[in-house]
Parts: C-alpha cells; structure tokens; sequence
C-alpha cells in the first residue's frame, strides 16, 4: 500500500460515518437503502393513466426514473434518505387573513437545504476515492422520496401519502443523496401504524382521498393553490375555506401528529409567524414589484402573483364577506 494511503472504510462504518455527518449538518433522521424498484411503481402508472396528476405532466415525464431510481443517477447504488423538520403552532388567526400551510412560512426549502445536502454529499465523497459519485435531492426531480424513506426504514406511508415517523410524526421535509459509495443499508420499516384509523381522509373537505393511500391531485387543496394555474372549479373552491397556499388538515387531524410532533430547533428555514396568515385585502392591492419584495424565496413564488390573488379571492368569499 502506498504511503499516506489507507484502507477502505468498511460499508457498516462508512455508514455510520454519513448518518453521524447528517446529525450534525441538523437532519434529524438518516436511513440508507438502495436503488432498487420501489414496490409501488405499478400503482404510481396506474395512478398517472387515472389523471390523478392533474396538470403535472412533469410527473409523466418522470415515470421511468420514478419506477427505476437506478436510473436517476447512472452508477449509483446507495440512496441516503433524511428529513429536516419544519413544524410550528399556528398563531391565533386575525380576521380577513388567508391562511399558509407550515411548511411555507418561511425561507424556500429547495434553497434553504440544498446548502446542508451539499455539504453531506461532500463528506460522502471525501470517504471514497476521487471519483466517488454523490447528487442530492430535495423534493425535485424524480426522486420518489417517501417510498425510498420507508425502505430506509424512517417511517411508513400513512393513508394520507405522508410518511409518518412513530416519534416525529408527519411535517418534515425529506432530502436525498445518491452514491455509488459502499454503505451499509437499513431495514425498511415494515409496519402499518395507522391501525383503523381514518381521520385524515374524513376530515379532507374536497374528499380528495378516493381510497386509502390514493391522493387525487386534481381535489387536493395543495395542488388547486399551488399547482393549477387557471380558475379553481367551483365546488372545490367553496371548500377551501380560508386557505390560500396549501393545506395541513390531513396532517394536523394524524394521531402521530397531535402526540409527538414538536416544534422545529433549527433555524435553517427561518420560520416566521407574519407569514403563517396573509391579509387578503392588502393581497388583493399590491401590485407584483410589492409581492417580489415580500414573497420573494419562499414557496409562493410557486404559484406567483396571479396565483395567490386568484386564491386571496376565493378566501374573501369563503368568508361572507364583500
């Protein structure tokens, strides 16, 4: 062996070594599994052919690497899964206020961890060779996150599509690194903890859930205020209440939610509380320089100007008031 050169870590402690890197970088959980078919893949294109995706053709064009993840980054063979938590209380709410999903009430999560996931993809190649392969995700491209999570055995898909974690519950962003290091991987976690229970999809007022475990995109009050562009039909409107970026119901109402989940330590997202409501008239005037400057990275940029005073609207009326 060359001089200053060393021995290959062995995949248990290169492991350990990653997840322990993640800790720090302020992940709260870490799973490693592989890059095999996920076990759904046939349900995702049956559920494509139903236009459940809506308007998401991005989603049709993406069906390949999602039923394949070997094939989102040729060469890979480990996926390291984590999750950042994002959840706060919601504030008392002022009257002619929109209400903001939690997850947006601050800093735009696609930016905000792509600096940590960045540093975590360094550190895995600073344990391989020269060449060693590490690319991060954080909810872009065709990465199907909460599958790959439950077979890193972070948490199970709960009737509401959301993967729940038994001692986190649900409102966490999951991130991603693909590598073609030799990582020991997890167990996948195998229960169904949602027993009998059904509160979130009762409690959805578009009745979004056709079935347990089946969103239908084009009902779901997260894609109406964020994703469709256009007017939001009618009788999905009058059941937005005053909700004008997404939507927490399904979370909120979880069992696992209400016992476990608690309020994020990490500042990295900068969460605020002037962002969980957005005074609907003061929407309504501004002209779209002013909605740069106050909306400007965080997620509403998504659905922009025209999307969130299309949504302001519908709230003002929802409310009874002129």
């Amino acid at each position: 062996m060359a001089k200053g050169s060393h021995a290959p870590l062995r995949s248990i402690q290169a492991a350990q070594k990653v997840k322990q890197r993640a800790y720090e970088l302020g992940f709260e959980e870490v799973g490693i599994t592989d890059v095999t078919p996920p076990p759904h893949r046939n349900e995702l294109e049956n559920w494509m052919s139903a236009g459940m995706a809506g308007t998401m053709t991005y989603m049709h064009r993406q069906l390949s690497k999602r039923r394949e993840p070997a094939q989102i980054v040729p060469g890979a063979t480990r996926v390291v899964v984590v999750t950042y938590n994002y959840f706060g209380a919601d504030p008392a709410k002022p009257k002619r206020q929109g209400r903001v999903a939690k997850y947006a009430r601050g800093r735009d999560y696609h930016l905000a961890l792509a600096e940590p996931l960045r540093q975590l993809a360094e550190f895995i190649c600073s344990l391989g060779g020269p060449d060693t392969l590490a690319k991060y995700y954080v909810d872009a491209g065709p990465v199907p996150e909460r599958e790959l999570a439950q077979r890193a055995g972070i948490g199970w898909i709960g009737k509401n599509t959301m993967l729940i974690h038994p001692r986190r519950g649900s409102f966490f962003f999951i991130g991603s690194v693909f590598t073609d290091l030799n990582l020991d991987v997890d167990p996948p976690f195998q229960a169904d903890r949602c027993g009998t229970c059904t509160k979130c999809l009762e409690a959805c007022p578009t009745s979004a859930f056709p079935e347990e475990r089946v969103l239908d995109s084009r009902r779901c009050i997260s894609y109406l205020t964020i994703e469709l562009r256009g007017d939001i039909p009618e009788e999905y409107a009058s059941a937005m209440s005053d909700m004008v970026f997404g939507c927490d119901i399904c979370q909120d109402v979880c069992p696992w939610n209400e016992k476990f989940t608690a309020p994020a330590v990490e500042d990295l997202l900068r969460m605020r509380d002037d962002l969980a409501y957005i005074d609907l008239e003061e929407l309504e005037q501004m002209s779209p320089e002013q909605f740069d400057e106050r909306y400007g990275q965080t997620p509403m940029e998504r659905p922009g100007f025209d999307g969130m005073r299309r949504n302001a609207k519908i709230a003002l009326l929802n409310s009874g008031e002129d």
